[in-house]
């Protein structure tokens, strides 16, 4: 297949959703818990998660357009200036999936999807108990994406919670033995798995059989 940009432009709404969401290849599973004001939880399943900054630590991901939809997660950060990231892992893909159901504003996820409120440390927001890889932040910044009318959450890690059989000395973690999993698109799922690991890259360093004409 082979399409320019008004060909892509042409297509079927669903069609070119699929597309542009999965060409990107496996994104980060998580899904963030936030809660009211009035104390009503809130989780909802993310494929946008990105790394920022490791100091500060800080985490990005993506809001999308707010105009249509009530948007809980979104209203839920800017009134409490906190929220978690929680790795989906393989023991609740299905039901982390339905979290993106539009449910009526005092039903919480956790009860309709059947996944576990925790509280850690006293913070406000909640966790979720299934998830092995989980952090608490705190609202940085908010930067308006004005070419797709998304929003960049920018949060700064508060707390990390980490089995300690899946990190290293180095700090790498194996995200295979955490059981956390991949998104492709908007409702495709995949088990991740350790391959190798290489070091920091340097230009004398790169092995001679790399080269192409070696």
């Amino acid at each position: 297949m082979h399409l320019n940009k008004t060909e892509i432009a042409a297509l079927k709404k669903v069609p070119r959703l699929n597309i542009i969401n999965s060409i990107t290849g496996i994104k980060p599973g998580n899904v963030v818990g936030t809660k009211s004001k009035d104390g009503i939880s809130n989780l909802a399943i993310i494929s946008s998660v990105v790394h920022l900054s490791s100091n500060p630590a800080l985490i990005g991901f993506i809001m999308r357009p707010s105009r249509e939809y009530r948007r809980d997660t979104y209203n839920n950060i800017l009134e409490s200036a906190c929220y978690t990231i929680n790795h989906v892992n393989s023991s609740f893909i299905e039901r982390a999936h339905y979290t993106s159901a539009k449910f009526d504003k005092d039903i919480s996820e956790f009860d309709a999807c059947g996944l576990t409120e925790e509280y850690i440390e006293d913070f406000f927001a909640p966790f979720v108990k299934e998830s092995t890889i989980k952090m608490a932040l705190t609202l940085r910044e908010q930067i308006p994406i004005q070419s797709s009318n998304t929003t960049l959450i920018v949060g700064e890690i508060e707390q990390i919670f980490i089995p300690d059989e899946i990190i290293d000395s180095n700090g790498y973690l194996d995200l295979g033995k955490g059981n956390s999993v991949g998104i492709s698109g908007l409702n495709s799922y995949y088990e991740l798995s350790y391959k190798a690991s290489f070091p920091y890259a340097r230009v004398h360093q790169i092995p001679k059989d790399l080269k192409k004409n070696s």
